[in-house]
């Protein structure tokens, strides 16, 4: 909305010009986002408490962690509604809604935002943590998935190419499996996100640190000099992605503010199959799939862990940690809430760093 009223008015003012550029906006778009979770917060967490919109402790085979959770059963959940309604509005602020990239990745936000949200409402009629099933879920994240892959596929001037970190020139060219990988990138970096998210805090600090260092990838993967000089890929328009990506830290920033231990509200699905279907979106359209990996290390991780989890149990009759996902393993181990928190966050960061390393050890 401002880039396009806004600068229209440089002819009266240079201050108007500002309005082009990318890191502007960017900057504009991660405030908005940040004072809207801010201000909007108290009312919403209220609203949502009067509607009895409470976090579920009650998992089956998790009862030896329903002791940490006993006070989070009075704490709402589906606070996601305040993050996915924080980024949308920064980026109809901010954003220059004629770019395709821009609103794909608005489009992954609000429809896995939309599954998550119908979920954490069944969970509310229910009273228990029986949702949507995993298949109707899936389902949704694939609808969308196998769209955008078929989308892409079809542009000639999106690369279907799957670039290496580290290595200068290395691509793969994917062909048609272009778009079963899109459909594993979308759900895989959803889902994974879910996951993490058990923790007071853990799953949106994390997004955060993943998040901002996307948005330094969009600006330099939209910027030809930039991309050229660094050896990555150069995807035209990608740089309004920076936009998108700096929304996702201030809605996540300012929703910590909220869910940062002792929580006072919860993203529940709504947040985190939309921020996690986000990061995925952006991974495919700058080209940085296997980046995420590294960026996104911590979801990864988190992922795996109850992957190998249930491999384990059901090959060997044998678990590897104590619990599944990961954070549930360390605080069994002994370690505090907030301390499991502190340090994956400090893990998150490193890998951050190490994220932005590729962008020059190649």
């Amino acid at each position: 909305m401002f880039y396009y009223f806004l600068y229209s008015l440089k002819e009266y003012s240079i201050f108007f010009n500002l309005f082009r550029y990318i890191t502007f906006r960017a900057v504009g778009a991660s405030v908005t986002a940040f004072l809207l979770s801010i201000i909007l917060g108290p009312p919403v967490i209220k609203w949502l408490s009067n509607l009895s919109v409470v976090n579920s402790i009650a998992r089956p085979h998790a009862e030896k962690i329903h002791s940490f959770y006993a006070a989070k059963g009075t704490v709402p959940t589906m606070g996601g509604v305040l993050i996915v309604g924080s980024i949308l509005i920064a980026n109809l602020a901010w954003g220059n809604l004629e770019n395709l990239y821009l609103l794909l990745a608005l489009l992954v936000v609000v429809w896995f935002g939309t599954i998550g949200f119908i979920d954490d409402l069944l969970k509310l009629k229910r009273k228990n943590s029986n949702g949507l099933s995993s298949f109707v879920k899936f389902f949704g994240q694939l609808t969308l998935g196998l769209g955008i892959g078929i989308f892409l596929y079809l542009d000639p001037g999106f690369p279907k190419l799957l670039y290496v970190p580290f290595f200068k020139g290395i691509a793969i060219s994917l062909g048609v499996f272009f778009i079963p990988f899109v459909i594993i990138v979308l759900t895989g970096s959803s889902n994974a996100l879910n996951l993490t998210d058990g923790l007071d805090g853990l799953a949106v600090g994390c997004l955060s640190f993943a998040a901002g260092t996307f948005a330094i990838f969009s600006y330099l993967a939209g910027r030809s000099d930039f991309a050229q000089y660094l050896s990555i890929p150069f995807v035209p328009g990608s740089g309004e992605l920076t936009v998108f990506c700096a929304s996702l830290v201030g809605a996540g920033v300012g929703f910590l503010w909220y869910n940062s231990y002792p929580a006072t509200v919860m993203m529940g699905d709504t947040g985190s199959l939309a921020l996690g279907g986000a990061l995925g979106i952006v991974a495919i359209l700058i080209k940085s799939e296997l980046v995420l990996l590294i960026v996104g290390g911590i979801f990864v991780w988190e992922a795996l862990s109850v992957m190998i989890q249930v491999f384990s149990f059901r090959v060997f009759g044998k678990r590897v940690f104590l619990m599944s996902p990961y954070h549930h393993h360390l605080q069994l181990k002994g370690l505090s809430e907030s301390k499991v928190t502190v340090r994956l966050w400090i893990v998150a960061f490193i890998l951050a760093l190490i994220g932005l390393s590729t962008l020059k050890l190649r």
